[in-house]
């Protein structure tokens, strides 16, 4: 199944994959026309972005400009419950940072995500629901209508947190969203 839902995002498709968080969308997130896609299945503005997640500090390197300082805050938190606000490379398409400089970023504890990211690259990372509905902590709490319209659900059982990731400023320090992974990053930027 990993392998197949791999194809399917290097092929341009859209998966359903698990994290440890909740279940999220994946697309290839350096391809303009599979990240629109994404937006069309959620219903989400462009206006908002889409943050991508990456399997090793290697991926997240390429797609984001990461200092020493940073690097030795992340080490602390991630991979993990976390998400980051760091400067994208040029690589990272404007659509899915929704023209900002900064871009979010994932880097999942979660093995099956992990491998599915290792395969096909850098991903999006956005939750596999309609935007404004609850998102699904479960394969079967994927909703119908987000089921239909992609290519593979991946089924991981149950997510571990059960709910969104924390969002931290990496540039500012400081927590723009507070979620799963709290604690942690709270201790690494006091």
């Amino acid at each position: 199944m990993i392998a197949s839902a791999s194809r399917y995002v290097i092929g341009g498709g859209v998966i359903v994959y698990p994290t440890e968080t909740v279940y999220g969308l994946g697309a290839n997130a350096l391809d303009e026309q599979a990240v629109m896609r994404v937006f069309q299945i959620k219903k989400r503005p462009i206006s908002q972005p889409i943050f991508l997640a990456v399997s090793n500090f290697e991926m997240l390197k390429n797609v984001a400009h990461v200092s020493e300082d940073d690097l030795d805050l992340l080490l602390q938190i991630l991979p993990g419950p976390v998400s980051i606000l760091i400067k994208k490379k040029s690589i990272v398409p404007d659509i899915l940072t929704a023209g900002s400089p900064l871009v979010g970023i994932r880097y999942p504890d979660h093995e099956t995500a992990l491998r599915i990211i290792d395969l096909a690259g850098p991903i999006t990372s956005t939750s596999a629901n309609r935007t404004g509905s609850p998102p699904p902590t479960s394969a079967a709490q994927v909703s119908p209508e987000i089921k239909d319209r992609v290519d593979a659900v991946v089924d991981g059982g149950k997510c571990r947190f059960g709910q969104p990731s924390t969002l931290l400023d990496l540039q500012k320090r400081e927590i723009i969203r507070p979620g799963a992974g709290l604690d942690e990053v709270m201790k690494a930027i006091m």
